[in-house]
């Protein structure tokens, strides 16, 4: 099949003989798009909805100490699964994203990237307005629960989304930027909670405060979308071809104005053999996908046990080694200002280097300084190394991100990456209960032993079994 748009002046496509009759001339044309100033604006636009999320993920395990002050949960409870603790708290979070991501990750693929960006952030917004006004632990548990749902949504539509509107040799930092983008919210939700949980405004407990900001927050985002096209290749995918044309036609002559001359040619499409457009689960359990699935379960279970165990426990951790709540707090807002650098500074390698070997590389680092973490007691050690691990937790997580939706093709990869990343939330639940439990009976070293063991298997399930996705067209890595 030939290529189907000839662009003859910047901001103008003018159709060739043949017009593009499938989603392989149509991923052709997005591939071949060079890097402007509007592609960085829909990264940026999709980005501000994963701020809500990476916000609401974030104030996890700094609201806990205000949870517990309040009275409403307690630090640790004398069965393993308790769920009147913070890490009951923490499990409804996830349990909640894994029913997301596991139950509902089939809806962008049926009903399109963009419809179902929009509803998630809505179910996110009203699930904590109710969240934040409840007074019984069983009611901030279960609305915990509800919210994580649609947040579990969100999560996976916004990766999908981003790499199919992106070409091949931006899909990398398009996803680092998108990272950096949602992880400013870390230090925006510490630097709240250092403030508001201590206090209470208006006689209203901080902790609701903070979760009152994420709610607002993610309404102005819903007028955002009004900017973001859905994705051609989800169109075309599903036998909307003319309206695959038209926004692909449409975003061409807006990268081509900014581009200031001739577009460049389309590599030849990737055929593929036809399919129905409706995503089948079962096509997730047949090769090359099985394989793939399977990696990616175990390194989604251990590497949320591992990444969670330090994220959503540190100002817990830091008090636990004799530091107050207040400078834990403060201590714990200058990690999280790491977060979003971690994104930015890997920009610069993105596209560089092997995908894997990237993951594979953050894992070791984290597992490292986690190790020299617990020995130490020195506050500028602390910090030092609790920089060091936020940076390489930010690496490994733009990394895996761009990589587990790389894996599989249009027509099931929000399915596919829903199922695989549904296991991370499994262990993200699990997280809370096995860090109580080490902290409880071996404390901070003990809690670091477990988190170090994580980080191996994540390291032997990549390093031996991941493909490699570096400078592949997205239908080329799937088939």
């Amino acid at each position: 099949m030939q290529s189907s748009i000839a662009v003859t002046r910047p901001g103008f496509a003018t159709p060739s003989a043949t017009r593009p009759s499938s989603g392989a001339a149509i991923s052709a044309r997005m591939d071949r798009l060079p890097t402007t100033r509007y592609l960085w604006t829909l990264v940026l636009l999709l980005s501000l909805g994963g701020f809500f999320e990476i916000y609401d993920l974030i104030f996890t395990g700094y609201i806990a100490p205000g949870l517990a002050k309040s009275g409403l949960l307690a630090t640790t409870t004398e069965t393993f699964f308790g769920f009147k603790g913070i890490a009951g708290f923490i499990a409804a979070t996830f349990a909640g994203l894994f029913v997301g991501t596991f139950g509902l990750g089939f809806l962008p693929d049926r009903y399109g990237r963009k419809l179902i960006f929009t509803f998630a952030l809505l179910w996110y917004s009203v699930g904590s307005v109710f969240m934040a006004f409840q007074t019984t632990a069983e009611g901030i548990i279960l609305w915990r629960f509800i919210t994580g749902i649609g947040l579990g949504v969100e999560i996976v539509t916004i990766d999908v989304y981003i790499l199919e509107l992106v070409p091949q040799h931006m899909r990398g930092r398009a996803m680092a930027f998108n990272q950096a983008v949602m992880f400013s919210a870390a230090p925006v939700a510490a630097l709240l909670s250092y403030f508001l949980i201590p206090a209470t405004p208006l006689g209203i407990d901080g902790w609701r405060w903070v979760v009152l900001v994420g709610s607002a927050g993610a309404l102005v985002v819903w007028f955002i979308r009004l900017a973001v096209p859905e994705s051609p290749r989800w169109l075309a995918q599903h036998g909307r071809v003319e309206e695959a044309e038209r926004i692909t036609g449409k975003i061409e002559a807006r990268v081509a104005a900014q581009y200031g001359r001739e577009l460049p040619a389309p590599p030849p499409p990737i055929e593929i053999a036809p399919t129905s457009p409706a995503a089948q689960f079962n096509e997730i359990w047949k090769p090359p996908y099985r394989s793939r699935v399977i990696m990616l379960l175990v390194f989604n279970f251990f590497q949320a046990i591992g990444y969670y165990g330090f994220a959503n426990w540190v100002p817990t951790l830091l008090i636990e080694k004799g530091i107050t709540v207040t400078k834990s707090l403060w201590y714990s807002f200058i990690i999280a200002f790491a977060l979003p650098i971690g994104p930015l500074l890997k920009m610069t390698i993105a596209d560089a280097f092997e995908r894997k070997w990237l993951i594979v590389g953050s894992a070791i680092v984290i597992a490292v300084c986690g190790t020299l973490f617990s020995q130490f007691s020195e506050v500028a050690l602390i910090v030092i190394f609790g920089i060091l691990i936020s940076l390489a937790g930010q690496s490994l997580s733009v990394s895996y991100h761009a990589y587990q939706s790389e894996l599989f093709p249009t027509r099931i990869r929000c399915a596919a990456s829903g199922l695989v990343y549904s296991f991370s939330r499994v262990g993200a639940a699990f997280s809370g209960f096995l860090i109580a439990f080490f902290l409880r009976d071996f404390g901070v070293v003990g809690v670091f032993a477990a988190i170090t063991t994580c980080y191996v298997m994540v390291v032997l399930s990549i390093g031996i079994f991941g493909p490699k996705t570096r400078g592949r067209r997205l239908d080329e890595i799937a088939h």
